[in-house]
C-alpha cells in the first residue's frame, strides 16, 4: 500500500498495522494461528521408529492430547496458542464429532498424504479484524471408510479418489458453513457462524463453537493448569500469563465443558476413570454419554446449539471473546461491528487493487491473499525437550537419540509463522517460507521482514550456519531462495516508500553469511565449486532419490545444486553493493562473492579441471553428470527443470551503484584483466546494456536463446498453463539409466507420480510448480532489463511469432493466471472434470490453490491448500498491471 503522511487520509487497516508496528495496540497477537492437523506430525511422535504417521493417527486425535499444538476447523488463537477458539459439527449421522479436517496418511493415500474435505479461505486482512472462511459439511453421514478403502484399492497410475466423487454432495444436500471472525477492538474477538442449508430438504444440525487450552501442564508435575468457569450464562477465563477474558455464546442451548487430557482408559486401558476428558462433547452428543461433560468448569467449553435448517435456509450463531470481564451487552452491536469490518476490508483491497480492473482476477488475487493469511500458524517444537521426553511421561526410546533431528538440540521454536499448508503440510519448510513471504509482503511488509530474519536466528539454524529444511528432517537440504527473498522485500519497500531497510537488509545478510559458508564447507567436500545439494526440494525429478545414498559407485554433479549456489552468489553479491553504498566495509564483501559466482560459472564449464561441462553444446541443455569412482563421467541427458535453473544465477546493476565502489571497481577490475577466460564465462560486465546496466549471468546471450527455445516449445516445456517441470519429449523418449543391476526410467508424467521415489507423495516429473515459474519470469525480466526490447525470440516455437522478452513474461504470467481464471466457456482449469465446481453457483467462485498442476491441462494437484507457494498468483497478477 503506497505511504501517507496525513493520518487522517490512512486506512483504517492501515492504521492498525501501523499501530501493530509501533506496539501500541496488540493486533497480531489473534488470528487463525490454529493448524488443521498436528496429528501424524513429528513433533507429536514419541516412536522409536520414527513412524508419525502410524503413532499418532486421525482416530486418536479427539481423544488424546497434543503435546506440541492443536488443530481445529476454523481456528482462531492468541500468538502463544494459549487459548484456541473453533468450530465444531455433528449432523446426527456421523460416526464422529467434526472438530478437525479429515484427511489420508502417506501411506494411506494412492498419492501420499491428502485431506478430503471441502473448504476455502475467502478473505482476511493483515491484522485479521475480518477473515472469513467457508466449509462445506455432508448432511449424509460422512465417508471416512469409502475415502479409505477406494485410495487403497487404486494405484499410483490412478487419480486420487476425492471426497466430491463419493457423491456426499449430490442434491445440493449439504451445510455451507460460514466462518467470520472481526475484531471489535484488538483483543475483542466476535466470530460469527451461518449455517446454510443448501439442500431441498430440512435436516438438523449440532454446531458447537468451542474454545479451550492448549494442554501445558499434563506433561509437568509442576505447571499450573488453568480454568475455564461459568458464570451465569459467560465462561471466564483463568489463566495465569495470559489474563482475564470473558467468551459469550449468544442462546445456546447449552454450555457443557470437559478437559483438554488425553482419555487414557479409552486410548490405552490404563489410567483413572470417571473424569472428563478431551472427546467429551463427542461422547456426549454422539455417545450419548452425560456424564462425559460437565457444567461448571474445565478446560474445554462450548456452547451446543441444536438447530434444524429449512431447505435453503439458514441459521446464524454468534460468541464474542474478549479481554476483561463480561459484557453486560455483548452482541448489541454485533452487527454493526462486521459490517463495518468486512467494509474497511473492502477499502484495503480496492486500494492494493486499484490497477486490476477486472473482476475475477481481483477474486483469483483476493482470496489468494486470503489463503496466505490463513495459512500463518503456531509452530512449537523445543527438540531438546522432545528427545528426552517429559517429567510426567515416559521416557521415550533411547534410540531417538541418535535418529531424527537429534543433531538440531539446539533448536526452541515457538512462533507464528508461515506455513505451506496446515493440513498436508503444517510445518514451515526453509524454501518454501521464502516464497509466502514474498506474497505476504504485499499485505504485511513488517511481518513478512520479521519472518525472514526469524529464520536465521539462532533457535532456528543451526550453530554450523545450516538452516533447518523441514519438520521431517531438519537436516535436508532445500534451495538457498533467502537471500532473494531478502531482496524482493527490500525492493518492494523501496518502491513502496521511496526507501529501502538497509537495517533489515543488514541483519539478513549477516545471517546468511553463516549459511553461505555453510554451503561452500558442506556441499562442496573437494572444493572445486561443484555443489550438490542433495534433495533440494525437488523430490523425484531425476533418475536416483536424492536424499539417499547413491544405488552406484560414483558421485552425482548437480546442475541445480551448482545452479542454486550460482544465484545464491549474485543474491548476495547485489546485497553487498546495496549495503556498501553507505558503508565501504561491504565493497570487500562484494568483492569476494563476484569471486565466488566466477569460479562457480568456471566449474560448470570445467568440472574439476577435466574439461566435463555441465553445459552440453551439442543439445543447447544443462544436465546433471554422473562421475564414477574409476573416473568415467556420463551426462544424465533428462530435460528437466533441473537444465533450466541456470538460467536463475543473473543479476542486473544499474550502473550508478557501483560509481560509490572504488574499492569494488578496483578489484573486480583484477579479475577481468588477470582471469579474463574466466570472466568471459558468465560475465557482461564491461558491455552496458539497456540503461546503462551491467549484466552477470551463467546462461548469456547465445546459451539463453538455445534454452529458451526448449522452454518456449509446446511439445518440450512450455504449456497452456505454464512450464512443465519435465519437457514432454520424455513421454515418447522416456530416458533410461541402468548400471549393474540398477534400472530408472524418467518419463514425463503430466499430473500424479506413478513411481515410489521419494514416497511418491509428489510430481517433478511433468506438471507445472508455480514458485518454480515465478523464479523463472523473474530471470527472463533481468535479461529484458539488460537486452531490451530488440532482442527477440519465437514465441512459442513453431508460430514464427517473435516476442520479446518482455512480452515472453506477460506471456508466461498469463499462462500462468489461465489455471485459475475462467476460460471462454466459463471453466476454471484448477478444477479440472469436477463439473459441480465448474458450473455450480456455490463452488464455481470458490478457488482452491494446489502444490502443483497437470502440465497439459492445468488441473490442480497434490496439496490442494498450498496457498504457500501458490498464492504467487497474486504476486503475479499485480505485475502483470504495473
Amino acid at each position: 500500500m503506497p505511504a501517507t503522511t496525513n493520518a487522517k487520509e490512512i486506512a483504517p487497516e492501515e492504521e492498525r498495522l501501523r499501530e501493530a508496528n509501533e506496539r501500541r495496540q496488540p493486533w497480531r497477537k489473534w488470528g487463525p494461528y490454529v493448524s488443521e492437523r498436528q496429528w501424524g506430525t513429528v513433533r507429536e511422535d514419541y516412536s522409536a521408529e520414527g513412524h508419525a504417521w502410524r503413532y499418532f493417527p486421525h482416530d486418536h486425535a479427539r481423544s488424546r492430547a497434543y503435546r506440541w499444538g492443536e488443530d481445529g476447523i476454523g481456528g482462531f488463537c492468541d500468538a502463544k496458542q494459549q487459548l484456541c477458539m473453533a468450530v465444531a459439527l455433528w449432523n446426527g449421522k456421523d460416526p464422529i464429532l467434526k472438530e478437525r479436517m479429515f484427511g489420508l496418511s502417506n501411506r494411506e493415500g494412492n498419492h501420499g498424504e491428502d485431506v478430503k474435505e471441502i473448504y476455502y479461505y475467502l478473505d482476511a486482512v493483515p491484522t485479521y479484524s475480518y477473515a472469513r472462511m467457508l466449509y462445506k459439511y455432508p448432511q449424509a453421514a460422512f465417508p471416512y471408510d469409502l475415502l479409505l478403502q477406494e485410495n487403497a484399492r487404486r494405484n499410483r497410475q490412478q487419480p486420487e479418489f476425492e471426497i466430491i466423487e463419493t457423491g456426499i454432495f449430490d442434491e445440493d444436500r449439504y451445510f455451507d458453513v460460514d466462518i467470520e471472525y472481526a475484531k471489535a477492538g484488538a483483543e475483542d474477538i466476535l466470530l460469527r457462524l451461518t449455517i446454510t442449508n443448501r439442500g431441498p430438504d430440512a435436516a438438523p444440525i449440532h454446531v458447537l463453537p468451542q474454545v479451550w487450552f492448549r494442554n501445558s501442564w499434563s506433561w509437568f508435575t509442576d505447571r499450573p493448569k488453568p480454568a475455564l468457569e461459568r458464570v451465569d450464562n459467560d465462561v471466564v477465563v483463568r489463566h495465569e500469563t495470559l489474563g482475564a477474558y470473558a467468551i459469550h455464546f449468544e442462546g445456546a442451548d447449552e454450555i457443557k465443558f470437559c478437559d483438554n487430557e488425553s482419555n487414557d482408559p479409552k486410548l490405552f486401558g490404563s489410567g483413572e476413570t470417571g473424569r472428563l476428558y478431551k472427546d467429551g462433547f463427542h461422547e456426549y452428543l454422539v455417545g450419548g454419554r452425560k456424564d462425559a461433560v460437565g457444567s461448571d468448569r474445565g478446560t474445554k467449553a462450548a456452547g451446543i446449539y441444536r438447530r434444524t435448517v429449512p431447505g435453503g435456509a439458514n441459521v446464524t450463531i454468534q460468541v464474542r471473546l474478549s479481554l476483561g470481564p463480561p459484557k453486560p451487552a455483548p452482541f448489541a452491536h454485533f452487527d454493526r461491528i462486521f459490517r463495518l469490518r468486512k467494509a474497511e476490508a473492502d477499502a484495503y483491497y480496492a486500494e492494493l487493487q486499484r490497477k486490476v480492473v477486472d473482476e475475477d482476477l481481483r477474486r483469483i488475487q483476493r482470496q489468494a491473499f486470503a489463503g496466505v493469511l490463513w495459512s500463518k500458524q503456531f509452530f512449537y517444537y523445543d527438540v531438546t525437550e522432545w528427545l528426552d521426553g517429559d517429567p510426567a511421561e515416559p521416557k521415550p526410546p533411547g534410540s531417538r537419540h541418535e535418529g531424527r533431528n537429534s543433531e538440531w538440540v539446539h533448536a526452541t521454536m515457538q512462533d507464528i509463522v508461515s506455513m505451506p499448508d496446515k493440513w498436508e503440510f503444517p510445518w514451515f519448510a526453509a524454501w518454501d517460507w521464502a516464497f509466502h513471504l514474498v506474497t505476504l509482503a504485499c499485505l504485511d511488509l513488517e511481518d513478512a521482514k520479521h519472518q525472514l530474519i526469524l529464520l536465521g536466528q539462532s533457535w532456528y539454524m543451526h550453530p554450523n550456519g545450516q538452516l533447518p529444511a523441514y519438520e521431517w528432517n531438519f537436516s535436508d537440504v532445500n534451495p538457498p531462495v533467502q537471500a532473494w527473498a531478502a531482496l524482493r522485500l527490500y525492493e518492494m519497500e523501496e518502491k513502496r516508500t521511496g526507501k529501502g531497510d538497509r537495517q533489515f537488509l543488514k541483519r539478513v545478510f549477516t545471517k546468511l553469511l553463516l549459511n553461505f559458508t555453510w554451503w561452500v564447507n558442506r556441499k562442496d567436500p573437494r572444493g572445486l565449486n561443484v555443489f550438490e545439494g542433495g534433495f533440494l526440494g525437488m523430490d523425484n525429478i531425476g533418475v536416483f532419490d536424492r536424499s539417499a545414498a547413491l544405488p552406484v559407485d560414483g558421485m552425482q554433479v548437480q546442475s541445480d545444486g551448482t545452479s542454486w549456489m550460482a544465484m545464491y552468489s549474485l543474491n548476495m553479491l547485489r546485497i553487498a553493493i546495496e549495503l556498501a553504498q553507505d558503508d565501504e566495509a561491504y565493497q570487500d564483501i562484494a568483492t569476494k562473492f563476484f569471486e565466488h559466482f566466477l569460479m562457480i560459472g568456471g566449474a560448470m564449464t570445467n568440472l574439476g579441471g577435466k574439461g566435463l561441462s555441465l553445459w552440453d553444446d551439442t543439445d543447447g541443455f544443462f544436465y546433471d553428470w554422473l562421475v564414477m569412482r574409476n573416473g568415467e563421467a556420463t551426462p544424465l541427458r533428462v530435460r528437466s527443470l533441473v537444465g533450466l535453473i541456470p538460467g536463475f544465477a543473473v543479476e542486473t546493476i544499474e550502473a550508478h551503484l557501483l560509481r560509490n565502489l572504488p574499492s569494488f571497481t578496483r578489484q573486480r577490475d583484477w579479475y577481468l584483466r588477470y582471469r579474463p577466460k574466466l570472466a568471459v564465462l558468465v560475465s557482461r560486465w564491461n558491455a552496458p546494456g539497456a540503461d546503462d546496466t551491467r549484466l552477470l549471468a551463467i546462461v548469456r546471450a547465445f546459451r539463453s536463446s538455445k534454452v529458451l527455445a526448449r522452454v518456449l516449445d509446446p511439445n518440450e516445456f512450455l504449456s497452456d498453463y505454464g512450464i512443465r517441470s519435465l519437457s514432454r519429449y520424455h513421454l515418447d523418449h522416456p530416458y533410461v539409466f541402468e548400471s549393474g543391476n540398477y534400472r530408472s526410467e524418467v518419463k514425463y508424467v503430466p499430473a500424479e507420480s506413478d513411481s515410489d521415489l521419494f514416497g511418491g507423495n509428489s510430481n517433478w516429473r511433468g506438471p507445472i510448480w508455480m514458485p518454480i515459474n515465478y523464479l523463472l519470469i523473474e530471470s527472463i525480466n533481468k535479461f529484458a532489463k539488460f537486452y531490451g526490447d530488440d532482442f527477440k525470440v519465437e514465441c512459442p516455437v513453431g508460430s514464427g511469432q517473435q516476442l520479446s522478452l518482455k512480452e515472453i513474461s506477460a506471456e508466461l504470467r498469463n499462462r500462468l493466471i489461465d489455471i485459475f481464471r475462467r476460460d471462454k466457456n466459463g471453466r476454471r482449469p484448477v478444477f479440472g472434470g469436477y463439473e459441480k465446481m465448474q458450473t455450480d453457483p456455490h463452488f464455481r467462485d470458490y478457488l482452491l490453490f494446489h502444490e502443483y498442476y497437470d502440465g497439459d491441462t492445468g488441473r490442480g494437484l497434490g496439496a490442494s491448500h498450498q496457498t504457500g507457494w501458490s498464492a504467487l498468483v497474486a504476486n503475479i497478477i499485480a505485475e502483470l498491471h504495473e
